[in-house]
């Protein structure tokens, strides 16, 4: 068996709270197995996957999306540079896609601030394309976040 490490030596290595180390496991993004105390202990290369999912989260790679990633990746030994690459390089049309739109709120977003009217009949960033209106008049809003 590999040197193991306990849950708070992990999280002082990577800077995560011991809740979020709980977190994601339960997400099932990282994997331990328990000792005879049944405490949790974490092989070495979880420190890695950490300092990804860190990374990822920042550039807004959701949680599922990095769940899906590391299921290609081998579970007993710390991924090649190139199974990094090839697992990051399938995120790269996603946040393309994603810098596109937020680009294009961006700009739309001054015309919004500029007329101040946050009109759900006009206003292109609360109801695109007027999609509520076409339901008729009355709220529709509270319907859908329900």
């Amino acid at each position: 068996m590999t040197h193991m490490l306990g849950v708070g030596e992990v999280a002082r290595r990577s800077g995560l709270a011991v809740s979020a180390l709980h977190f994601y496991e339960r997400r099932g993004l990282i994997r331990s197995v328990r000792n005879a105390g049944n405490q949790r202990l974490y092989a070495r290369d979880v420190l890695r996957r950490l300092a990804v999912i860190r990374v990822a989260q920042r550039v807004g790679v959701p949680l599922d999306a990095i769940r899906r990633a590391f299921a290609d990746l081998p579970d007993e030994r710390t991924p090649t540079r190139a199974e990094w690459a090839r697992m990051s390089a399938a995120w790269r049309g996603e946040l393309d896609a994603r810098i596109r739109d937020l680009q294009h709120l961006r700009d739309q977003l001054s015309d919004c601030i500029g007329c101040g009217c946050l009109s759900l009949r006009r206003c292109r960033l609360n109801n695109p394309g007027d999609a509520l209106g076409e339901a008729g008049d009355g709220p529709r809003r509270w319907e859908d976040d329900a």
